[in-house]
């Protein structure tokens, strides 16, 4: 199937007319699908080869670790600047600048000597697969005219099946080959990616000279430094289990509020803000981002949390307990689909509301015991499967929910999601893991916080009211 599209920035009528090939929108999805699930894979593949990494770079598992902290901290700060640098430069530039600089980081990431380095790639890495999601997305809102709904209700089925997989990628790579491999295989395929996505992603719409605004610096500057100061609190408050740590956490975290209280001061003042007030705490937009840091952060946070549980409290192998993700990644990915196309009958507001219940009852489930007859695995996986059936049903939704609202700002909007989600999902895992850490029985400890957890969704099911709702394509 094609269409004729002008350009990447059709929101923008004013500038010039150019005539483009028509736009196959099944290769442009696929090219995008492939960047997106190359980035989700490399969310989790890496959680494997820590001990991998730890004995080939002589480092302490204390330094392994922070590969994952990096990634997480450069994605979370590069997520607003990727997706404003879409609105402003277009998005086809910054997705093809993104593949390239993830494709070289990865190369680079595969080549080191020293864990350093490595944690510093890593960083590099993130900013590039940053730029993915805003940009994939402006490339999809404006190229896929009615169908662009539904191709961006798809995301969520890319997301689930690149979390479940990279575990399984990562332990062959290291069980059959070396860590490198699993930071080496990106190459190849981003370079794939890069020529496809040169070859057929329609070309950013010029335009007219005087009319493009400057970036804002000093918003960008104030944001980053909000939240690496902001993530880094939280990083940091994991291993605040002596006092020492204490003053630390609360120098890093009040800077983190200063920052984040002047940029939220300098975009109300400015003429050209780097981040819209309204695409954050306006009508709609801000219901839409509180609920995707609820929804989607705690879902993740309870999901990367369960072997441990596993273990802690009932006993089960560590690869027993890495099974029990499976049904609910397939539960995910299934869901996700068929509530991408049953959205336009939905609505918004309804899979919300279900999806936030079901997810929520999985929550409380792992916390209780099993009923008599049911083995603890069995419990388990059917607590996670229900956890991912209300990911699934939500996730179509919560991504159009805000999309619909403003098309134009399509990129910021996807970032600020993806944003919301990770700041979500790190404060929770964060949080859970420095109250374990003082445990005596952490297994019945992290019961509670998941029944605190499964209160929180379920307070959270009033905010959907304020979720705008639509029906039909938009």
């Amino acid at each position: 199937m094609s269409v004729e599209q002008d350009s990447c920035a059709a929101d923008d009528l004013s500038g010039p007319r150019v005539k483009s090939r028509p736009v196959h929108r099944g290769l442009v999805f696929t090219i995008v699908a492939l960047a997106l699930l190359m980035m989700s894979i490399d969310t989790t593949i890496v959680a494997t080869a820590l001990h991998a990494l730890r004995t080939g770079l002589h480092t302490s598992i204390g330094w392994a670790g922070w590969t994952i902290t990096a990634y997480s901290l450069g994605f979370v700060v590069s997520l607003p600047v990727s997706g404003r640098l879409s609105e402003l430069y277009g998005c086809r530039k910054v997705f093809l600048g993104s593949i390239i600089a993830f494709t070289i980081a990865s190369l680079c990431c595969g080549m080191v000597d020293n864990i350093y380095l490595l944690i510093a790639m890593r960083a590099l890495q993130a900013a590039g697969g940053a730029g993915f999601t805003p940009a994939a997305t402006k490339i999809i809102v404006d190229n896929f005219g009615s169908a662009r709904d539904r191709a961006v209700g798809l995301f969520g089925s890319i997301f689930s099946i690149g979390a479940m997989i990279g575990p399984v990628f990562g332990g062959l790579f290291v069980t059959y080959g070396s860590w490198r491999g699993i930071f080496l295989v990106n190459v190849p395929i981003g370079l794939t990616v890069a020529a496809l996505a040169w070859r057929y992603v329609p070309a950013d719409r010029p335009r007219p000279e005087g009319t493009r605004q400057r970036l804002d610096a000093t918003g960008i500057a104030l944001l980053g430094s909000g939240l690496l100061f902001g993530m880094l609190a939280i990083s940091y408050l994991g291993e605040a289990a002596t006092d020492a740590w204490w003053p630390l956490v609360a120098i890093v975290l009040a800077v983190a509020v200063l920052a984040l209280w002047m940029f939220f001061r300098h975009i109300n003042r400015s003429a050209n803000p780097f981040i819209e007030p309204r695409l954050i705490t306006g009508p709609g937009f801000g219901a839409v981002n509180l609920l995707n840091a609820v929804y989607g952060g705690v879902s993740s946070a309870v999901i990367a949390l369960v072997p441990l549980y596993a273990i802690n409290r009932y006993g089960i192998s560590a690869l027993d307990s890495s099974a029990l993700l499976v049904a609910q990644g397939v539960a995910a990915i299934v869901l996700s689909t068929v509530s991408t196309f049953a959205l336009r009958r939905t609505g918004y507001r309804t899979p919300l509301y279900a999806g936030g219940a079901v997810m929520a009852a999985g929550t409380l489930l792992l916390a209780v015991s099993p009923i008599a007859g049911v083995t603890a695995f069995v419990w388990l996986t059917a607590s996670t499967f229900l956890i991912g059936v209300g990911r699934g049903m939500n996730n179509p939704a919560s991504r159009n929910a805000g999309l619909q609202l403003s098309p134009k700002n399509a990129s910021t909007l996807a970032a600020l999601r993806t944003m919301s989600m990770q700041i979500g999902t790190i404060a929770t895992v964060t949080i859970d893991t420095a109250i374990l850490a003082g445990s005596h029985d952490a297994g019945h400890t992290q019961a509670v916080l998941f029944a605190l957890e499964a209160a929180l969704v379920l307070a959270s099911l009033p905010m959907v009211a304020q979720v705008p709702e639509h029906s039909g394509s938009w």
